[in-house]
């Protein structure tokens, strides 16, 4: 790929969750922060509670009874989520932005007696991206456009092993396609653009299973102060990628629309790429915290991702490769009378948090690290354990060094919480 990237205007679907031009590479952009609750607190997966699905921590789908509401049986749990995005990318010459909306997740988690069952679906990865670059005479010499992306259709079993000590664990199905296509422009001596440009569309329908390990430790260190502490692990997995390739002759009119004079297809069951696997690489996290039942709480995460296992022998891009990636998250909240019933506000769940986060993505020799700072609201709605989520979050991914795109972003972060109790106590006979 040449060393000079340029973002021209996009048109972005409604339901393209990114634009970044870096969906281009690997899988595309890594999407699931965790939940609305979860990346207003800077991404944290550390706290657990009855009413609100965790879904990074599959140890969070069991729990104990509300022995603060007669010791009853905890809530089904459902939540569903959206989410709107501002991104303004620049390079050292120029600048652009894009606008995205898209579902997030679905989720349900039921209660059965020590057990805790939890399925629904959310996203994995996106692509999303509309480049060019130019040649050492500013003439244009690529276009490049990708869309697609991975989704996620998880179920998951978590135990309550001791008071203290929970565990879980989530099977993933993940799907999807990924499109890529470029297009070559040619010059005659002159340097004039020929009438006949080449394009190379590629396409990757992926599939396979993944799995997910976690722990979450609760004990109380003095009368009134929890000590909160988790773990998860991903093992390496490998997805199933079939894979087609076509190479086209084409013109481009006025309104640059595409014409295709001939096409070929490539065998590549001749070159033994017809099928290949994809790594999805290994992942641990931990993480700890204090806080104080319904009160407030302060967290931290670490995650380690093993990036520099991923490959993709289908689609080889210069300049570009993977380093093992991580992340930092600190975090948490504040309620100011979670029982209040003559004041609302005092029972809005107040969430702050940031994070910095190294992608594993390197391009041109740059690291690709990412940052962002996040607040959001809880604010209870119908029966007593339902709330509306609202987040917000300001960050900015890449740098402009090397031919690269930098992109200052900020996302509006909504999901829904319903509690029911399906299954409550009879006061009277």
């Amino acid at each position: 790929m040449a060393y000079a990237i340029f973002v021209f205007p996009l048109l972005v679907k409604a339901q393209q969750s990114t634009g970044s031009p870096y969906s281009f590479y690997g899988l595309g952009s890594l999407k699931f922060k965790g939940t609305v609750e979860n990346r207003s607190m800077g991404g944290i997966s550390v706290y657990s509670d009855s009413i609100h699905i965790n879904l990074k921590n599959p140890a969070s789908y069991a729990e104990s009874n509300l022995s603060f509401y007669n010791n009853e049986a905890r809530p089904i749990k459902f939540s569903v989520a959206a989410n709107f995005s501002n991104t303004k990318i620049e390079t050292l010459s120029k600048s652009d932005s894009y606008r995205n909306f898209s579902i997030d997740y679905l989720a349900i988690s039921l209660p059965i007696k020590k057990f805790g069952f939890g399925f629904g679906i959310i996203p994995y990865s996106s692509v999303g991206y509309n480049l060019q670059s130019k040649d050492s005479n500013d003439n244009l010499s690529y276009r490049y456009r990708g869309n697609g992306g991975i989704n996620r259709v998880f179920m998951g079993l978590g135990y309550q092993l001791f008071d203290e000590l929970k565990i879980g664990f989530d099977v993933n199905y993940n799907f999807g396609n990924i499109s890529n296509t470029s297009i070559a422009f040619g010059y005659n001596d002159q340097g004039e653009l020929l009438q006949y440009q080449s394009r190379d569309d590629k396409r990757s329908d992926l599939g396979g299973f993944s799995y997910n390990f976690g722990m979450l430790f609760s004990k109380k260190i003095s009368k009134s102060i929890d000590l909160m502490a988790s773990l998860t692990y991903t093992p390496q997995s490998n997805i199933d990628s079939e894979n087609k390739n076509q190479f086209s002759t084409i013109t481009i009119d006025q309104n640059q629309v595409e014409l295709v004079q001939t096409s070929s297809d490539v065998d590549l069951q001749a070159i033994n790429l017809a099928n290949t696997k994809l790594i999805l690489p290994s992942k641990i996290s931990f993480g700890t915290g204090l806080g104080k039942s319904r009160k407030w709480f302060l967290g931290f995460d670490y995650t380690l991702l093993k990036a520099s296992k991923f490959k993709n022998r289908f689609i080889d891009i210069e300049n570009s490769s993977f380093e093992d990636a991580s992340s930092l998250s600190i975090g948490g909240f504040f309620i100011p009378k979670y029982d209040s019933f003559n004041s609302y506000w005092k029972r809005i769940v107040f969430r702050s948090g940031i994070r910095f986060e190294n992608t594993g993505l390197v391009v041109n020799d740059q690291s690709i690290d990412e940052f962002g700072i996040s607040f959001g609201l809880g604010l209870p709605v119908g029966r007593l354990f339902s709330n509306f989520n609202v987040g917000f979050e300001w960050g900015q991914r890449g740098t402009t060094l090397s031919g690269l795109v930098k992109e200052n972003f900020y996302s509006i972060n909504l999901s829904l919480s319903l509690n029911e109790r399906w299954f409550e106590k009879r006061k009277f006979n």
